[in-house]
């Protein structure tokens, strides 16, 4: 048991779903709708080439993560309507989940309007701000997964997300260190 997650590792088989396979799906697609819609609130706008940059991949990126988890879950017969209860299969609150407004990373409910209400730089800092937040929380539910999914392209798709989610980390820092300080 570590942080509050009480974890067992995850049973491999060979093309069957089971439930951190299922729920990885359904939290990481929540989880990216709102990192693109983050994006749509910058892109176009005077943010800086940096940020400009960062919102096309991201962006796209997701929008094509979703369509594959969303698939996977249509072809498992699992619904891809966006939970109000989260990352139970990674064992959180002891199993039960968390609500779905506390996933962690997931910006406030005041955190969005006041992204699409600042300008220039200043937005752009509060993208990156909240995406490199939002990457911390990515990051872990995708770490989580690695270890408890059955299906190997999930497992994969989980690796990939905490490998290229860390890697951005740290160019938001950077940025934050310079363009954007």
């Amino acid at each position: 048991i570590v942080g509050g997650c009480a974890v067992a590792p995850a049973e491999r088989a060979d093309g069957e779903p089971n439930d951190a396979d299922i729920g990885f799906c359904i939290d990481m697609s929540t989880h990216h709708v709102q990192a693109m819609a983050m994006c749509q609130r910058v892109l176009g706008r005077d943010t800086g080439d940096s940020v400009q940059a960062a919102a096309t991949e991201v962006l796209q990126t997701q929008s094509i993560e979703v369509g594959m988890m969303r698939a996977w879950l249509t072809d498992w017969g699992e619904s891809t309507t966006a939970p109000d209860t989260v990352m139970a299969w990674m064992g959180m609150n002891w199993g039960a989940g968390i609500p779905a407004e506390a996933m962690p990373g997931l910006a406030s409910e005041d955190d969005m309007p006041e992204l699409a209400a600042a300008e220039g730089m200043d937005r752009g800092r509060l993208w990156i701000e909240l995406m490199r937040a939002h990457h911390v929380g990515g990051v872990h539910m995708a770490t989580s997964a690695v270890d408890l999914v059955a299906v190997e392209k999930v497992r994969r798709l989980a690796d990939t997300q905490a490998e290229v989610q860390a890697y951005e980390i740290e160019q938001y820092d950077m940025l934050l260190a310079t363009e954007y300080a």
